[in-house]
């Protein structure tokens, strides 16, 4: 299984060294026609503001079109670009996940926090790492919400078709089991 990790900016090589350790080919996707070789792609932190100054007009739509296609598994800023509405400011996303998630939405980095959710996935709570984290605001009818944080149940984590996201960081936790979701996902996609 080939998993590509967008490796314009963000802790790309987190993602990368969690995926091999469950066993999957990663390849570090630094330009879009590298989209056309794998079956699965994570889009981790960083700046999304920065990643779409860095893919350009033609990298943001071949990116949207991969997103259509194959699974995609978005992480804080990741998820951010996965949204169908953006807000704090308002920006273009991918449309992929039918969900308003707001930008900075926990405050700066200095707001950081590793806090405990819970999940739909087997095992009981989750350790989750926010870093500058959006808040999803608004889920839609398709969207499954699989992990919440906090007295008022938030969505962290969810997924609608092929298409997963978090809010937090997984990568940075020794919990493995938010990448073993995404590659199921793709295993799933792939044997249909």
């Amino acid at each position: 299984m080939k998993i590509g990790v967008l490796a314009l900016q963000g802790d790309f090589d987190a993602h990368r060294k969690r995926l091999e350790q469950l066993g999957a080919e990663v390849v570090l996707v630094k330009r879009p026609e590298q989209l056309d070789h794998i079956e699965g792609l994570v889009i981790p932190g960083g700046e999304s503001g920065a990643f779409l100054k860095i893919l350009g007009e033609q990298g943001f739509e071949k990116l949207k079109e991969f997103v259509r296609l194959k699974p995609t598994f978005g992480t804080c800023a990741g998820a951010i670009m996965l949204a169908k509405e953006i807000t704090n400011p308002d920006q273009p996303g991918l449309g992929a996940l039918d969900i308003r998630i707001r930008r900075n939405a926990y405050g700066r980095q200095i707001d950081s926090s590793i806090r405990t959710g819970e999940t739909a996935l087997p095992g009981g709570p989750i350790e989750m790492v926010f870093i500058r984290a959006p808040k999803i605001e608004r889920v839609g009818p398709g969207v499954e919400v699989i992990a919440t944080e906090g007295r008022d149940k938030d969505p962290v984590a969810v997924r609608q078709g092929r298409v997963m996201a978090a809010t937090f960081h997984p990568e940075l936790s020794q919990d493995t089991r938010v990448h073993r979701a995404f590659l199921d996902l793709v295993n799933n996609g792939n044997s249909h």
